[in-house]
């Protein structure tokens, strides 16, 4: 029975995360200043490496005096001029350099930089969050899931929001072992 419980008590160790559960948070471009025209990032690839979730946030670093950040609309975003539509596709606009965008709901998201030439440039990312945990996507295509920063196992299984996953992984193995010990004791 002790040797039970000490494996049950190993499992819960390594599948529990090390973390709490809950939003994470993505730096734009994956480094400081990443909302930067000529930088080379390619904002499109960056956000299809990602899968977001609603409570996600987006962080756009950039210098305020040669950048701003606007959340659009898509036919704005599409066409890189505020004026489509009437001035009217303009959702937000961002101008402090370090900009902390919430993915309150699941929808798409469309930000771009209107300073002269940067949109057109390519300082502009889209991205679609889901309402789950983990399987939002980026601007098109499937997404794919990095491994999170800290590389557990636990958070890996489900994409960087591991608490219920290993939680009720943990409870069925518990059970199975607890029912395994009852046909023993039969």
């Amino acid at each position: 029975m002790a040797m039970q419980a000490l494996a049950v008590a190993s499992l819960l160790l390594i599948l529990w995360p090390a973390r709490s559960a809950g939003a994470a948070e993505y730096v734009v471009g994956d480094v400081s200043y990443g909302w930067e025209s000529g930088s080379g990032i390619n904002y499109a690839a960056w956000a299809r490496q990602h899968a977001f979730a609603v409570g996600d946030v987006l962080v756009f670093q950039y210098v305020s005096s040669q950048h701003n950040l606007y959340e659009v609309t898509e036919e704005v975003y599409r066409s890189c001029d505020t004026a489509v539509g009437g001035g009217n596709g303009v959702r937000v606009k961002y101008t402090s350099g370090y900009d902390r965008v919430v993915l309150a709901e699941a929808r798409g998201y469309w930000f771009i930089c209107d300073f002269p030439g940067h949109c057109l440039g390519g300082m502009r990312v889209a991205v679609n969050n889901s309402a789950g945990a983990a399987g939002g996507g980026g601007s098109g295509g499937s997404p794919t899931v990095n491994p999170p920063p800290d590389g557990s196992a636990a958070s890996s299984i489900t994409g960087g929001r591991p608490g219920w996953a290993a939680g009720c992984l943990a409870l069925v193995v518990l059970a199975l072992m607890n029912t395994k010990g009852l046909l023993l004791l039969l």
